[in-house]
């Protein structure tokens, strides 16, 4: 589920959903509405069909390892944070 296995593809993958997830976040910090939305937009269409569960596992993954937080209703990459 982190990361592809061969009965899941990669971009099914959270590690990539959340690389997509840090590179909208890398221009600035965005409500998760927005992130979702320019996520979806900017996805490959050949990629499988990103659902919003899936979205927020990433998302969930993400702050757990620490490398975004959520300021004033906004997610931001962590200071510090190689991206």
């Amino acid at each position: 589920m982190i990361l592809p296995t061969k009965y899941l593809s990669a971009d099914r993958s959270l590690i990539v959903i959340g690389a997509d997830i840090l590179r909208v976040l890398n221009e600035a910090p965005r409500s998760v509405s927005e992130v979702w939305e320019r996520v979806i937009s900017t996805r490959n269409p050949q990629a499988a069909p990103l659902t919003y569960d899936w979205f927020l596992m990433a998302v969930t993954l993400l702050y757990a390892i620490g490398t975004i937080d959520i300021r004033n209703g906004l997610l931001a990459v962590v200071s510090g944070t190689p991206t």
